[in-house]
């Protein structure tokens, strides 16, 4: 039962950075291999559905935790539970989603390797590039590594003290302290935090990855362009000038147009899981803020954590933005083909007037720029992560104000 494994257009494999590599051994989150049998995917979808039985299993339990100190005012206690618990219920819808597109996310990946991921063999200097853009990225992944680190590391520390704690705040409605049912509980719960962490930081990861190709794809196509547009000026065969040019961009909008539909697919992918993922951001910014702020040395975990959900969203939408500026001087790119040169050179009156309806349909295509949105409802993008960052500290400033007058009655 092999999961998918990237590769190049050649058959050669794709080597994945380490967040992805680590993401690929996720059995809910990452596709099958286009070879897997029938049985064997049948087996998978059994997985799949026993993984979501643990997550009804873990939302219950959490979600009778948060009841209980909910109904005795402990607000401490209750924002104690809350970011495991919003990170689960997003973790939920997000998996449910990708169950039912698993096949389309296989193809999807498919594509993106063999046609939009850039080559390291064939492009090493705009690989390096793009590749650079992902290093806060992998900074975020080790910052949810390390979250999750300090929760696995709690079942050790339960049997030194030989006391019966779960790595979560849960509780459960039937006894839990027989060994028979507290031991399987707390494997469930290491493989629910394994799951959901390599869940954040993976899919993140791959979202980044699909942007800053995708980028890297549409800066190749420029820089090819304007070499071969010199390659026409510098040979100078002036009665083919404007035939070669508009060749030149008939060719390149081919690549722009295959280029554009790729877009178009991975915001189709992503809009639903995007969407999840900022909608939970702002309530989970705010209790781990408030957690870190209220006791900072017992409390070190949710800082971590803090800082890399913070980190992640900016440096999501700021490639957002990047691939957004990209698109939008496209049609600047077809209006700098220097055609000025071109027809003061050429002899050709009639191919002269082509070349400039083809320009002005060029420009008019790429009038647009392209942004990966939630639900059209929100733009992926430096300023969405900066207003996110707004509305947690306006919820940290409430619940602060909550906290100071539970303290003065």
């Amino acid at each position: 039962m092999g999961r998918y494994v990237p590769r190049f257009a050649d058959g050669q494999k794709v080597k994945l950075a380490w967040p992805l590599a680590v993401f690929r051994l996720n059995h809910i989150f990452w596709p099958l291999d286009p070879s897997t049998g029938k049985w064997a995917r049948y087996l998978d979808k059994v997985m799949a559905v026993l993984g979501c039985l643990i997550f009804m299993q873990h939302n219950d339990a959490e979600l009778r935790y948060l009841r209980y100190e909910a109904r005795n005012r402990n607000l401490d206690a209750f924002l104690t539970g809350m970011p495991t618990y919003l990170i689960l219920v997003e973790a939920q819808f997000r998996s449910l989603h990708i169950l039912l597109h698993f096949e389309k996310l296989q193809k999807f990946l498919q594509i993106f390797y063999a046609k939009i991921y850039i080559d390291p063999r064939k492009e090493p200097e705009m690989f390096r590039k793009v590749d650079g853009q992902m290093l806060i990225n992998r900074l975020v992944s080790a910052m949810y590594g390390a979250v999750i680190s300090l929760y696995l590391i709690a079942p050790v520390f339960s049997i030194i003290n030989q006391s019966k704690d779960f790595l979560y705040s849960m509780i459960f409605p039937f006894d839990s302290d027989p060994l028979y049912i507290f031991v399987p509980l707390l494997l469930s719960n290491v493989w629910v935090g394994i799951i959901i962490d390599s869940m954040m930081f993976g899919e993140t990861s791959l979202l980044c990855e699909l942007i800053v190709h995708l980028n890297g794809s549409y800066l190749l196509l420029r820089r090819d362009m304007e070499l071969a547009i010199e390659k026409i000026l510098a040979a100078r065969e002036r009665p083919y000038m404007a035939k070669q040019l508009e060749k030149l961009i008939i060719k390149t909008l081919r690549k722009n147009v295959a280029l554009n539909h790729f877009s178009q697919e991975l915001e189709a992918q992503y809009t639903v899981r995007v969407f999840i993922m900022f909608a939970f951001a702002a309530g989970l910014l705010c209790a781990l803020s408030f957690k870190a702020y209220t006791n900072p040395m017992a409390n070190y975990i949710y800082a971590i954590w803090f800082g890399a959900k913070t980190v992640e969203l900016l440096s999501l939408g700021q490639l957002g933005s990047n691939l957004a500026f990209t698109t939008d001087s496209l049609s600047s790119m077809y209006y700098l083909t220097q055609w000025e040169k071109i027809l003061e050179y050429s002899t050709s009156p009639r191919d002269n007037l082509r070349l400039l309806k083809l320009i002005n349909l060029a420009i008019e295509m790429n009038s647009k720029p392209f942004y990966v949105t939630g639900l059209k409802y929100f733009r992926v993008s430096l300023q969405a992560g900066l207003k996110i960052l707004q509305a947690s500290f306006s919820y940290f400033t409430f619940l602060t104000s909550m906290q100071r007058r539970q303290m003065s009655n």
